[in-house]
């Protein structure tokens, strides 16, 4: 099985997501709050389409399209990270939280070690991410990274019949290098 290699962190072990992980994956992510913030969960989240995701992860880390990672915290999922491949050493971060670890401070902390695993063992050369405006706290999550505020494109993304403001943010190679040492 091709899966991305484990990573840990002070609280969390990020690591390939298995069918087991399936109904916690759609409890959390399927809550409203979740699903509002995101780009493409959906909600109600339906039946099967945890499994379908997950069966999906093989041939993204195979192809190299997208490294995802199970957020674990001593046994419990707490969420999803990924790192999106765009190729010329360019990925997109991307996550979520289940809403009963919010305000824990985990997307920070695995984010960290994803925007790590992706210069130092990938060789990317620049990661970006994008929020909805109307979700700060992922904001103050790139932030924390250390990732510049790039521009904010007004009723730019569709979502759920309403168009969302959505900022964007970028971290250069040099810069995490920079900041690291």
């Amino acid at each position: 099985m091709k899966t991305p290699p484990t990573l840990r962190t002070a609280r969390l072990t990020l690591r390939a997501f298995t069918v087991d992980d399936a109904p916690d994956v759609q409890r959390l992510a399927g809550e409203y709050e979740v699903a509002l913030n995101t780009l493409l969960i959906p909600h109600p989240y339906p039946d099967g389409a945890a499994e379908q995701w997950i069966a999906t992860h093989e041939s993204d880390f195979a192809g190299n399209r997208v490294h995802h990672f199970a957020l674990d915290a001593s046994g419990a999922l707490v969420g999803a990270m990924g790192l999106v491949m765009k190729g010329d050493g360019l990925a997109e971060i991307g996550y979520w939280i289940g809403k009963p670890y919010w305000g824990q401070g985990y997307a920070t902390e695995a984010a960290r070690e994803v925007v790590r695993y992706g210069f130092e063992q990938c060789g990317l050369q620049r990661i970006f991410a994008a929020h909805f405006v109307r979700n700060p706290a992922s904001g103050r999550v790139l932030q924390k990274l250390g990732m510049q505020h790039e521009g904010t494109l007004r009723r730019h993304q569709p979502k759920w019949g309403e168009l969302i403001d959505i900022a964007f943010y970028g971290l250069l190679r040099q810069e995490w290098n920079a900041a690291s040492s």
